[in-house]
């Protein structure tokens, strides 16, 4: 197993672990009690973690979670704002930043 990312708090977490899992990338998650340590704990060390089952998968991972690779059965991919360079997530139909609608073709 390889640790992929830690997640900055557990719903974002278990998230992406359903992206990754509709995608066939096999994933565990780990740490999900620690944020109610964070005090006693250093607050960088309680975030929860995502794992993968092999090391092959961190790439395309990374893709999934970053929201640059669609996941199958998934409508819409993340889309790139031409006027700002801002990358966006797919259910944004406009760029939160500067307001440009999202291109008819998704890119």
């Amino acid at each position: 197993m390889i640790r992929l990312t830690r997640a900055p708090d557990l719903l974002m977490a278990q998230h992406w672990v359903n992206l990754l899992q509709a995608a066939g990338i096999r994933c565990r998650l780990s740490g999900v009690y620690l944020q109610g340590g964070a005090g006693e704990l250093p607050v960088d060390q309680c975030g929860p973690d995502i794992w993968l089952e092999d090391a092959r998968d961190r790439q395309r991972a990374l893709r999934i979670i970053d929201g640059r690779e669609p996941v199958a059965g998934g409508a819409q991919h993340a889309w790139h704002c031409d006027r700002c360079d801002e990358w966006l997530e797919p259910q944004f139909a406009e760029c939160w930043q500067c307001g440009r609608p999202r291109p008819v073709n998704g890119d």
